[in-house]
This record gives structure tokens, C-alpha cells and sequence, in this order.
């Protein structure tokens, strides 16, 4: 890993903390139903923010990695097919762990505390990681198919923006119009804020964590086969 990319790693959770609490801080804690602390309510958004800012980094990889021969090489070397894809999970899991620990850094400073039990803590941990590696495998997927590193990014820059605005990471969900509150409610985003919120106050329970996990579980179910198909077939 560059240490462009350490940087660049290490400073996205500064700026999605900086760009969404210092606008939002005192309109949610004014209108926001039930947002006590903002920094709290935050914060898992902020947290995967910076994971799919990591993901994008590894589709932006993969699509040099096709564009620039790197796969046709290692295409004609007595190594396994998956291995470009695996070192290129590695290395955006290694970005990932920096951004997350960057991003609960900046948690601290804006009032995120972890108030649940040791477990519920590690789960919390564990559920950022299952995440990351959904993600990275999805966006390393669409990259190896990408004729363009520049573009790849701008398509995937999208999804997270829509995605990210339009869930309950940014506000409750009755501050949204009554007709759109279905999807906002039951997107990824949304359902993985709300877990991860669980997890770091102590309030999770199986019933909550649910409609997460099939999220990634299905996701997973769905990206892996796909992104080991891509990355095996013969360049």
C-alpha cells in the first residue's frame, strides 16, 4: 500500500465527520426525535462511510489491475487464479481497518462511546469487518469488469451518496416524507446503522441485529461466487 492511500485512509473519516456533524449537529438535535447525542447517532454512519470510501479505493485497484495487464500476467504464472483477488481483499481490508480506526477516533471527539458489554463490542468490531469485506469484493468485482479506473469510481461514488442520504445514518425515520420512509427504512444502510448502534450501546438483540445480517449474508451469497467467477476466467 502506498502511502498516498494510508493517508488518503486515515483522513476520509476526518473529512465525513467534519462534512456531516458540524452541518447537522444542532438541526438533528433540535428536530430529531429521540437524537439525544448526535455524535452517538452518528458515529455508525461515519463508520461505514469510511469503509465504502475503502471500497471504492479497491475498485479504482482492480480496474488498473485490468486495465494495465497486471491480471494477464498473473494469468500466465503457476499461481492460483484467486490470488490477484485475494491480495487485493488484503489490502483493502489493511485500508479498512486505518479508516475505522480513524473514524472511532473521531467518534471519540465528537461524543461516541461504546457503552455495551465486552462482546457487544467485539460484535460491533466484527459486524464493520463483514461489512468491509462485502463491500471490497463487490467493488473489486465491478472494477475487473471496468475498461476505466475513472470511471469506476465515479459509478460506485453514487450508490454511496444515495444510499447514505437517503437512511436512518443521518436522521430518524420520521424525519423523512411519509411515502419514502419504506425504502429508507429497509435499504442496507439503513439496517446496518441500526445495528451497529445496538451493538455500541448495548441495546442489540437478536430480532434487531436480524434484517442486517440477511442483508450481508445475502450479499455476500450473491458477490463472492460472482467476483470469483469474474476474477478466474481467462483474461
Amino acid at each position: 500500500m502506498r502511502a498516498g492511500e494510508f493517508v488518503t485512509a486515515l483522513i476520509a473519516p476526518v473529512v465525513f465527520t467534519i462534512g456531516f456533524y458540524l452541518p447537522l449537529q444542532k438541526v438533528i438535535s433540535m428536530f430529531g426525535n429521540g437524537v439525544s447525542d448526535f455524535g452517538q447517532f452518528l458515529m455508525p454512519l461515519i463508520a461505514l462511510q469510511a469503509i465504502a470510501f475503502t471500497a471504492i479505493s479497491a475498485a479504482f485497484l482492480a480496474a488498473t489491475d485490468a486495465t494495465t495487464g497486471i491480471n494477464r500476467r498473473f494469468a500466465s504464472m503457476p499461481v492460483s487464479p484467486a490470488v490477484p483477488l485475494s491480495s487485493r481483499v488484503a489490502t483493502g481490508l489493511l485500508k479498512c481497518a486505518i479508516s475505522s480506526a480513524a473514524a472511532l477516533a473521531c467518534g471519540q471527539v465528537i461524543g461516541f462511546r461504546f457503552s455495551g458489554s465486552a462482546l457487544q463490542t467485539v460484535g460491533f468490531v466484527a459486524f464493520v469487518v463483514v461489512i468491509a469485506v462485502t463491500l471490497i469484493v463487490g467493488a473489486d468485482m465491478v472494477g475487473t469488469l471496468s475498461t476505466s479506473p475513472e470511471a469506476t469510481t465515479q459509478i460506485l461514488v453514487l450508490p454511496q451518496l444515495i444510499l447514505g442520504l437517503l437512511s436512518t445514518g443521518f436522521a430518524p425515520i420520521d424525519q423523512f416524507p411519509q411515502w419514502v420512509q419504506p425504502f429508507v427504512r429497509n435499504q442496507p444502510i439503513s439496517q446496518f446503522t441500526t445495528a451497529l448502534r445496538g451493538l455500541a450501546d448495548g441495546t442489540a438483540t437478536g430480532s434487531s441485529l436480524l434484517p442486517a445480517v440477511l442483508w450481508f449474508a445475502g450479499m455476500l451469497l450473491l458477490l463472492v461466487p460472482l467476483s470469483l467467477r469474474v476474477n478466474t476466467r481467462r483474461p
